[in-house]
């Protein structure tokens, strides 16, 4: 890593994470390349900003569960691969039960060059702080659907106002949302707008 990565844990204390590409519980099914360890990465201005977004959620009784940070380019490469291979249906019902693989990426919930690649996008929600549960958010991480869009029908009120609350919190600490994805936010003041590293996190 270069001296501007690290990984979250080492600065921001009780953060919680579950990197679900080093792991089999993601839309792949299995490990994603690059991805050897089960830790998040990120750059340092990435780390500050979701030290204060951490600290807003226990304002409000929550703490912040990641997904996913940096994500080297070839674990991209290895999306694109894996969009062109004989659907198996092992994980379809769970993650694109409305789409065909190779639609993820023209829907936009995957992209041959993705912002995580630049080291200061986050995949995360919250969890209650008393139960140590996840929030409900109506759908779960990388459901590629209209289900996960912001504003989406068919959620419940306490749902929607999950998704409200780690939306309030990652905008007040200087992040941006994705439209299709209520889990996913950019640093807007991302230090390297325009670089996709590649090394793997190890």
């Amino acid at each position: 890593m270069t001296d501007d990565f690290v990984f979250v844990d080492e600065l921001i204390p009780g953060i919680r994470w579950d990197a679900k590409y080093a792991t089999w519980d993601n839309f792949t099914g299995k490990p994603v390349d690059g991805y050897l360890t089960n830790r998040i990465v990120g750059t340092r201005a990435l780390c500050a900003a979701l030290e204060r977004a951490q600290e807003k959620a226990e304002s409000l009784g929550f703490g912040l569960v990641l997904w996913d940070g940096y994500r080297p380019q070839r674990a991209v490469d290895c999306f694109l691969r894996w969009s062109r291979q004989p659907e198996d249906g092992r994980t379809k019902a769970r993650h694109y039960p409305n789409i065909d693989r190779a639609e993820m990426f023209e829907k936009g919930y995957v992209a041959a060059k993705s912002g995580h690649s630049r080291g200061s996008t986050v995949d995360l929600t919250l969890y209650d702080l008393t139960t140590g549960e996840l929030a409900p958010m109506g759908g779960g991480h990388d459901l590629m659907d209209s289900l996960s869009h912001h504003g989406a029908e068919g959620i419940t009120q306490a749902e929607a106002a999950n998704r409200e609350h780690l939306r309030s919190i990652m905008e007040a600490c200087g992040f941006a949302a994705y439209a299709c994805e209520w889990w996913h936010y950019t640093l807007r003041a991302e230090p390297y707008p325009d670089t996709y590293f590649d090394f793997p996190i190890t």
